[in-house]
């Protein structure tokens, strides 16, 4: 028998595409529940055949063309993408079962190295036993990776992901731990501020609650919040030596990843604040920041330049990047003038210009506004424990 030629395979690729496209399209436009679960059936079946074929090129060339043409429709294709990779059928004690893979999002920021790696069996039974006290609904199957993970350790592309979202969904039928020797291959970049992961899944019969939120007599999200926030991180707090840390609320995988993201851009804000007036020993209010935006071929992020109060040199930046949704009329600049005001910073200088996204050619690393509308590179005082030029 011979092998089919490639031609062939990436034809197969390209009516896939076009299929998804049609039916992501189709459900952007129906106008019924009923509707909406026939053409959701039909992109759920072929997104499974897809994430099983490991084709990662023909799920991201749909949602490239959609993000382009139908925004409505790449909206479709994403959450349903998301909810595949994210979410396992399996039978626990002869009932049938949903999965979902989930993250807790760790904002961490340090003058030494944020931790990663494996937790131990110990702290992880630790973390376990909180979760399932504190977050998860009563009587959720639950199941651990034994590992902190920065965003270098995470699973690259949605196929990936659902590789190790199986993994974890078969072991939470005994409420299992999955070793994770292969992450700790991959080295966390050194920033002064970042964030790490715990994942795991949780398992229920279909229909039944997942997160204590859910329940008839659950506490709210906040509630959920605040006790996670109070008792479940202090087996972490030894780990975390040295560091500031934060926990977000523990929530299905993608949504964790996009709430992180959002909101480290504040917690990246005040970790500098506070990293400065340590390192200099002065006060938020001799500081002075520099606000421009950035554009590419479109405006793409903010730049926060930190100087002592109308001097120079550079002393530290953030990158504050456009999320989805965003543009220049998002009140993202009185969003970080709030956020700097609130940490004791009163001297904010906000150009009216654009700057372009120009970076250091040596080490890569983005340039900052000064007060004199130039985009210079990052001068941090002598300090032998300072991991990083910038803010990630």
């Amino acid at each position: 028998m011979t092998k089919r030629p490639r031609t062939v395979r990436r034809s197969r690729g390209a009516a896939e595409v076009d299929e998804l496209i049609h039916i992501a399209s189709s459900l952007s436009l129906s106008c019924t529940l009923a509707e909406d679960r026939f053409w959701q059936d039909k992109l759920v079946d072929l997104l499974e055949e897809i994430i099983a074929d490991e084709d990662e090129d023909t799920l991201n060339s749909a949602l490239d063309t959609l993000s382009k043409t139908d925004p409505q429709a790449w909206n479709e294709l994403a959450d349903l993408v998301e909810a595949c990779t994210e979410t396992q059928s399996i039978t626990i004690n002869k009932q049938e079962c949903q999965t979902v893979l989930f993250a807790v999002p760790l904002l961490a920021w340090s003058r030494f190295n944020i931790p990663s790696g494996p937790l131990g069996d110990e702290r992880t039974q630790h973390l376990r036993q909180h979760l399932s006290e504190q977050v998860f609904a009563k009587g959720v199957h639950l199941s651990l990776a034994d590992f902190l993970f920065s965003p270098d350790q995470l699973p690259q592309g949605y196929c990936n992901t659902a590789k190790l979202s199986k993994m974890l969904a078969k072991l939470t039928a005994e409420n299992g731990t999955l070793a994770c020797e292969q992450a700790s291959s991959a080295e966390p970049a050194a920033f002064l501020t970042d964030t790490r992961y715990l994942l795991g899944a949780i398992a229920a019969p279909k229909g039944q609650a997942l997160f204590r939120w859910q329940e008839d007599e659950g506490s709210t999200r906040k509630e959920v919040l605040a006790q996670w926030q109070k008792q479940g991180l202090s087996s972490l707090q030894p780990l975390f030596a040295g560091c500031a840390m934060e926990s977000l609320l523990p929530v299905s995988y993608f949504a964790a990843w996009r709430e992180s993201d959002r909101a480290s851009r504040g917690y990246s804000l005040r970790a500098t604040v506070s990293f400065l007036q340590l390192l200099l020993n002065i006060e938020a209010r001799q500081l002075t920041c520099v606000i421009a935006a950035c554009h590419g071929k479109r405006l793409e992020e903010y730049r926060v330049g930190f100087i002592r109060r109308n001097e120079e040199p550079m002393l530290h930046g953030v990158v504050w990047p456009l999320l989805d949704g965003e543009d220049e009329h998002t009140e993202c600049i009185a969003e970080i003038e709030t956020i700097l005001r609130e940490s004791g910073i009163t001297d904010i200088v906000i150009h009216e210009h654009t700057f372009p996204m120009d970076q250091c050619d040596d080490c890569g690393n983005p340039l900052f506004p000064s007060l004199d509308g130039d985009l210079l590179h990052i001068e941090t005082p002598e300090n032998n424990d300072t991991p990083s030029p910038h803010l990630h």
